[in-house]
């Protein structure tokens, strides 16, 4: 499979073979719409620019994020449970921002254009925060730390605080699902070789974000908690701005997907389709159900999806009437919303069988979103202080970043190839599905080991400090193994979805495959802010101040530990029963996408 290159002698075009140069045959393109020459677009090369970009991008995002539940208690003087609250709500919304731009990218502009236009936002976000933080609410200077309290802000400046730290959340929410899948993007998975190296992409990129973000938890983190706020603020924009350099230093070198079109419009169109045609009855063959050329598809890049079983309501949708043909077999013109294909049904299927899988997903962001949050201020209820030195609690989370860095190896090179030698049949090691449940398996310890942390933080608060705010004299250090199990749980979990939900969309939707997993992060923060309130709702009365009071001392964390750790094991049992359910896509393999395509 190659691309002749066409030269012009005496006036007329003529082939060339001695310039011949292999073609991608996954229908990508280079950035003039050509199809991608393999040696010259893509691969490790670009790659590693989009991993490298991913790293810096988090830590700048990490290094708001981190701390931003004790810039509110310390600088904007918000109670705990509020602030944690707050930080749900912000996360959540930066990932509720991922539909966007996984909209945008799979429609209209394309998953490069979208990545550079919602990294622009970021930047001015950062630039904004920066300011604000330096100008107005760091006041006096220094303040923010344990000690020195910083004075009341006007209406205006808490305004343009939270402006810019929502800015900050649409530009990383929109790039955030979209550089996963353009980095994957690079790596042909029709060709042998860079197939495994798409496989690989995806675990080197959720370590490229937990190796960015060590930089904030620790470094920045120790900073920000001493009170430099600003300081930590501008690396952060610092850092964003050498991304968005990087990325588009890259440009001529990646490899592009057509956008396909609004998904929402093909989706409706089955749906209106089946709707008009509930009298009509379904054909015994799938030969009887409509499809566009195989050919028609290759040269957009598209794959048939081959017809499945299920949800045979919707395969009405593909069934041919009189209405679309006359009675001597002509066609009179189709209507996409009277007759869909079906790949176009078929697609449709795919979305409905994800969502239950997606769903499930969400009670474990619920466990993994406590850590920059109820995680931080248990941390910082107990003993940070080691030989005279002040650990930041928020740069405990470095425990779970070198877990991430270590399980990923694990995985990669001693796990999956071992339980691939025992399957014979298979050449696969652990299903992206199994991987997932492992890590819900995985986190229901974690809370266990939470809850138990915290029941022996409170056994360790001096008896003659009883009214002392948050004093416990258990070391900080007793924090690690919730936080390594965190980390192992997010292997089996997230870099399991990244990989399952990119393989398991449709070629035009692959945007939304991604953003699935940042939603199912951000549903996670929206539900631990509701359970948060439901439970100070219940645990507060006049005698008792609720389980996460703003002093620990006098409350229960342990108990919504415990309560996380019993909803997980209930979401696992239901987690269990969807995945038996779930039914594979198979897409028809491509007959030589770009064969026989001649270069200019």
């Amino acid at each position: 499979m190659s691309c002749l290159n066409m030269v012009r002698v005496n006036g007329v075009e003529e082939k060339t073979m001695k310039r011949q140069e292999e073609c991608t045959f996954d229908g990508s393109v280079d950035k003039r719409g050509h199809p991608a020459v393999r040696r010259r677009t893509g691969s490790w090369f670009a790659g590693i620019l989009i991993l490298v970009n991913q790293g810096l991008a988090t830590l700048a995002f990490f290094g708001v994020g981190v701390n931003l539940v004790l810039f509110l208690t310390r600088v904007m003087g918000q109670d705990n449970a509020e602030a944690a609250n707050n930080v749900s709500k912000w996360t959540g919304t930066v990932y509720i921002f991922s539909l966007l731009g996984a909209f945008l990218s799979d429609s209209y502009w394309g998953r490069y254009k979208t990545c550079a236009i919602f990294q622009a936002i970021f930047v001015l976000g950062l630039v904004s925060l920066s300011l604000t933080s330096y100008i107005f609410l760091v006041k006096p200077s220094g303040c923010g730390d344990e000690k020195t309290p910083c004075t009341s802000h006007s209406t205006i400046h808490v305004a343009l605080f939270y402006v810019s730290i929502f800015m900050i959340a649409l530009g990383n929410g929109g790039y955030q699902p979209n550089i996963a899948t353009f980095g994957a993007d690079q790596f042909d998975e029709d060709h042998p070789k860079e197939s495994h190296s798409k496989v690989s992409f995806f675990s080197y990129f959720y370590l490229a974000l937990n190796l960015g973000s060590l930089f904030s938890n620790t470094i920045l983190g120790y900073y920000e908690d001493k009170g430099i706020w600003a300081l930590g603020f501008w690396a952060s924009t610092g850092s964003a701005i050498v991304a968005l350099i990087l990325f588009l230093v890259g440009t001529p070198r990646y490899r592009h997907f057509i956008p396909k079109g609004n998904p929402l419009s093909r989706f409706f169109q089955v749906i209106v389709a089946a709707s008009r045609k509930w009298k009509v009855e379904v054909p015994s063959s799938e030969d009887g159900l409509y499809e566009v050329d195989g050919k028609e598809l290759a040269e957009k890049g598209d794959r048939k999806i081959l017809h499945t079983h299920g949800f045979k309501l919707l395969d009405k949708a593909a069934v041919i009437t009189s209405k679309e043909y006359t009675l001597e077999g002509k066609d009179i013109g189709i209507n996409p919303w009277r007759l869909c294909s079906v790949t176009q049904v078929e697609e449709v299927k795919c979305v409905l069988r994800l969502l239950p899988i997606w769903l499930c997903t969400i009670l474990y962001s619920v466990v993994f979103t406590q850590m920059a949050s109820l995680f931080v201020e248990q941390g910082a209820a107990m003993k940070t202080t080691v030989a005279g030195f002040h650990i930041p609690p928020a740069s405990m989370s470095s425990f779970d970043i070198l877990s991430v860095a270590a399980f990923i190896f694990i995985y990669r090179r001693v796990l999956d190839p071992l339980v691939a030698r025992f399957r014979k049949s298979s050449s696969r090691g652990i299903t992206e599905l199994q991987r997932m449940g492992i890590g819900l398996i995985i986190a229901i310890i974690a809370m266990i080991a939470a809850g138990t942390v915290e029941h022996f933080r409170l056994k360790y608060v001096p008896k003659d400090c009883s009214k002392c705010s948050n004093s416990s004299t258990l070391s900080i250090f007793w924090q690690v193994p919730q936080y390594v199990l965190i980390g192992a749980s997010e292997v089996f979990m997230y870099v399991g979805q990244l990989e399952f939900f990119n393989g398991q969309t449709p070629d035009g939707l692959k945007s939304f495959g991604s953003a699935l997993c940042m939603t199912s992060i951000s549903l996670g923060n929206y539900v631990s802010s509701l359970l948060v309130t439901i439970v100070m709702k219940i645990s507060t009365s006049d005698k008792m101040p609720g389980w996460i009071p703003g002093n620990l001392n006098k409350g229960h964390l342990d108990r919504f530990y415990f309560l996380l750790a019993a909803l997980t094991t209930a979401d696992f049992v239901v987690y269990i029963v969807t995945a038996k359910w779930y039914k594979y896509i198979k897409f028809e393999e491509r007959s030589g996408t770009n064969n026989g395509e001649i270069r200019v």
